[in-house]
């Protein structure tokens, strides 16, 4: 399996056996919580989930079958007059309707002394906006079916929603009032940042994720090296007026992005974009200003080793570099890399690190790309006996890769890139994922790709390319956090090549 950074999906783009993370629940330091939905809970610390791949749609991508093809209609940009741009993609064979709607107000944009300030307001716009209480916001949301999601990521406060095709046009007031006019009450406050310090407090039982929260910190600028999470001193600092004066800043449609999926624009008897762009206008109409990035510090300690003592019987050994941003042409190549290192059972790490050698009951390497960076991150979970040969051996397959006695392998190849292809089917089968795909591709790219596009690429990928990309590959520095009782010598381990 793939481990990805905080913040980000594999979404369509993803490869071979991955990790996403859950759709429709709200996701706070690798748990969910899901909402109420009909009478019924979907409920469960679910974090971060493998997705297999479906033996029959690997079977007809291998053999040239018609993947994506005439699965999706043409996706349809609207400019809304407020400045926020709405993509639509009509699926056919479907019956519901996916939205994602993300808000550039995520864990970057946090205050320096308030970090977690977007986990609280995350809870608190679930409760309750315009005239609606968060009972009876709630209650009108259930009544129209809606299952709906808050969750805050680096860039974005993300919100999701998934109903059927026929409740669209009576649930979009709900939504927009949401992040127009949400209560955010005073008796909300508490509650939000309580259940922000349990989540915070949690990460003692879950040292993988310390040890990638804290190489995250190490590896990227501030403050796109956050975990969303914030901390104890942050979340105990900000009151409401904070949040209040926070979302009225950031909650802007200029750097907002609006995407749709599913039986609409004719589909399923679905409202057409016009309809859609029409209402959205009418409840949209005096919304205004935008919200810039915040800048990076430079102040990042990329390519250093650091170990946090954990009196425990475990190793956490987490390694990042950089890699492609989503919009480089070696984004794709990257993708494919990974896959051959930890695409399944059969990859490069789990065979050397664990089957060969027996050193370890995890091994795992993701790559996960941005709108300006990517980054690949590695995992191992060992014993303390086993530790630092688990990171040399992990080392020197990285390198090995990139070397001519390492070049990938045809074999290696085309189970990489079957595995890519098949994940790309079956993305095509959730509205709620297509929507949240449309949403990142417009953030990353500037505009959104359709599925078919994005298969083709790796259709006509050749192993000539992936391998001359391997052969001009630039060396990069390797952040490396171990956690555990005894710290391990990573001199040599730093640095690639």
């Amino acid at each position: 399996m793939s481990v990805l950074s905080e913040g980000n999906e594999d979404s369509a783009h993803g490869g071979g056996i991955g990790v996403r993370k859950a759709q429709h629940g709200v996701e706070i330091g690798g748990r969910v919580r899901w909402v109420r939905v009909g009478g019924w809970a979907r409920a469960g610390a679910v974090g971060w989930g493998v997705r297999p791949i479906h033996s029959a749609v690997a079977w007809r991508v291998s053999c040239g079958g018609e993947g994506v093809k005439g699965r999706m209609s043409a996706i349809e940009v609207r400019q809304l007059s407020c400045g926020m741009p709405l993509i639509v993609e009509p699926m056919s064979g479907v019956r519901s309707v996916g939205v994602s709607w993300l808000i550039p107000a995520g864990s970057s944009t946090d205050p320096e002394d308030k970090q977690g300030l977007c986990s609280i307001l995350t809870e608190m716009l679930m409760r309750g906006a315009g005239d609606l209480d968060s009972r009876a916001q709630a209650d009108a949301l259930d009544r129209v079916g809606v299952a709906r999601s808050c969750e805050p990521t680096t860039h974005h406060i993300r919100l999701g929603f998934a109903l059927t095709w026929d409740r669209l046009g009576d649930a979009l007031g709900l939504m927009t009032d949401m992040v127009r006019r949400p209560r955010l009450e005073e008796s909300s406050v508490e509650p939000a940042r309580q259940l922000a310090l349990q989540a915070l407090e949690s990460l003692a039982d879950d040292p993988q994720q310390r040890a990638m929260i804290a190489c995250k910190a190490r590896h990227a600028e501030a403050p796109y090296n956050r975990s969303g999470m914030g901390t104890e001193e942050g979340l105990g600092r900000v009151t409401r007026a904070d949040v209040v004066a926070h979302w009225g800043a950031r909650a802007r449609p200029v750097g907002s992005v609006l995407a749709i999926a599913g039986a609409v624009g004719g589909m399923g008897g679905g409202m057409s974009v016009d309809e859609i762009a029409v209402r959205l206008d009418r409840l949209l109409g005096d919304w205004s200003g935008g919200a810039d990035a915040p800048g990076a510090d430079g102040g990042a300690l990329k390519g250093t080793f650091h170990h946090e003592m954990d009196d425990s019987a475990q190793v956490q050994i987490v390694l990042m570099h950089d890699a492609p941003a989503e919009k480089s042409e070696d984004a794709a190549l990257e993708r494919v890399v990974s896959g051959v290192l930890s695409g399944g059972m059969s990859c490069r790490l789990f065979t050397e690190v664990r089957e060969k050698r027996g050193l370890c009951y995890s091994v795992s390497q993701g790559y996960a790309a941005d709108k300006d960076w990517g980054r690949c991150v590695a995992y191992v979970g060992t014993t303390p006996e086993r530790a630092q040969q688990s990171l040399e051996v992990l080392c020197a397959e990285l390198d090995r890769i990139e070397g001519a006695e390492g070049a990938v392998t045809a074999e290696e190849f085309e189970r990489a890139v079957i595995g890519i292809r098949s994940s790309i089917v079956m993305s095509g089968e959730s509205t709620g994922a297509r929507a949240g795909a449309l949403a990142m591709d417009q953030f990353k790219l500037g505009r959104a790709r359709t599925l078919e596009e994005v298969e083709a690429r790796y259709a006509r990928m050749t192993l000539g390319e992936v391998n001359g990309y391997l052969s001009r590959r630039v060396s990069v520095p390797r952040t490396i956090v171990t956690l555990g009782p005894s710290a391990l010598s990573g001199a040599s381990a730093s640095s690639a090549g």
